[in-house]
């Protein structure tokens, strides 16, 4: 389907009006497909469908990116909302000049912005509808402890929650890593010791060192690596897993009726965090060839080449919500209905239960008073 192009300077943006009445489609996850919230027209997005067999999803060129060598990497501009308090950077279209912001619930009141940015290669569509995540968001809150009464049921009367495609990266990387160490062996020596003023004899463990070296190689299939900066760490860690199989070149309508989140970690700064994950693999996988009970790890010397990237978007479900002037945040995993978030606490409830607990403490206490001192008189007479 051909969207309707709205030009700017240095910016393209892409609506897709529906053909019935011209309202604006907005990309349906449970349908997979297009849909027109007003009239009901449902249009299928290319010739198979999101999960069809598309072409698979293009890698780019990691240093040819880095060095910013011409035509490496396809760049894009786009307009977005700045939050003063997370830092988050929003794409918006023309006619929006102010709104909350998704992640932190702030009034964002600010001129807008270009940003100019790689443009994704991929994204993994919405799985589930807002209806989904509102359900998987109602019953993780019910699950919670000491939380307010009536929480859940303000959560949901709550305004509608964000469906935002999150920037990430992606690399790929083959690596050669040669290493010097030890490998330990445990082995068993007799001894004599006293105990209690009587002989006994008793089995010690010790090490047997030598030196090892060797290498080990690894290919690295899609490290990701969170571009954004708008969410705490806590949140995103507790997301995963992502089924990336399931990613699909990058095209405007999956984004249709969505926002997209500009990234706020740039490529290089982002390698450096996908070398810190395959680092740690890499010593395990030492670990593992040096064998042995034990191992000592000197030194690892790793070659790392044909690295490739992606910058694909990945699906989430916000709700920042305010409890008695509190802002708090809730974000759920787009394809699988995982949550994560914040939550308020409730002291009448956490006081009720210490008052409980000192209650049933006291009364527990008293009937053991109470018994020793019948124990007492039946010794007596």
């Amino acid at each position: 389907m051909a969207p309707e192009t709205v030009a700017a300077p240095g910016e393209t943006q892409h609506r897709f009006p529906c053909p019935s009445c011209g309202a604006d489609l907005r990309y349906d996850p449970t349908g997979q497909q297009l849909k027109c919230d007003h009239c009901g027209h449902e249009t299928a997005i290319g010739a198979q469908g999101p999960w069809g067999a598309a072409a698979s999803v293009r890698e780019m060129d990691f240093r040819a990116a880095l060095d910013a060598t011409p035509g490496a990497v396809d760049y894009e501009e786009t307009r977005v909302l700045t939050c003063p308090s997370c830092g988050a950077q929003v794409e918006v279209d023309e006619r929006i000049h102010a709104q909350v912001c998704p992640f932190c619930a702030t009034p964002v009141v600010t001129e807008t912005g270009r940003n100019r940015h790689i443009r994704p290669h991929g994204v993994l569509p919405f799985a589930l509808g807002e209806a989904a995540a509102r359900d998987a968001m109602g019953r993780w809150l019910g699950r919670l402890w000491f939380a307010p009464s009536g929480l859940q049921e303000f959560a949901r009367r709550g305004r509608r929650m964000d469906g935002i495609y999150t920037p990430y990266w992606t690399f790929d990387a083959d690596t050669r890593s040669h290493y010097a160490g030890e490998r330990g062996t445990v082995y068993y020596t007799t001894r004599t010791v006293m105990r209690n003023g009587k002989p006994e004899t008793v089995q010690v463990a010790n090490i047997r060192w030598r030196p090892v070296q060797g290498q080990v190689k690894r290919f690295f299939d899609d490290v990701l690596v969170l571009a954004s900066r708008s969410l705490p760490d806590r949140f995103t860690a507790a997301l995963p897993p992502w089924d990336l199989s399931r990613l699909v070149p990058y095209a405007a309508e999956y984004l249709a009726g969505f926002r997209a989140e500009a990234y706020t970690v740039e490529i290089g700064d982002g390698f450096h965090e996908a070398r810190a994950q395959m680092d740690r693999i890499i010593e395990r996988d030492v670990r593992f060839d040096i064998g042995g009970d034990h191992q000592r790890i000197h030194r690892i010397d790793t070659d790392v080449a044909n690295v490739t990237f992606k910058h694909v978007l990945l699906p989430i479900w916000v709700a920042a919500y305010r409890y008695r002037g509190q802002a708090y945040r809730v974000v759920i995993n787009g394809q699988t209905g995982r949550v994560q978030g914040e939550r308020p606490w409730s002291a009448l409830k956490i006081a009720a239960a210490v008052l409980l607990g000192l209650l049933v403490a006291g009364g527990v206490g008293y009937w053991v008073a109470l018994n020793q001192d019948s124990l007492s008189t039946i010794r007596t007479y």
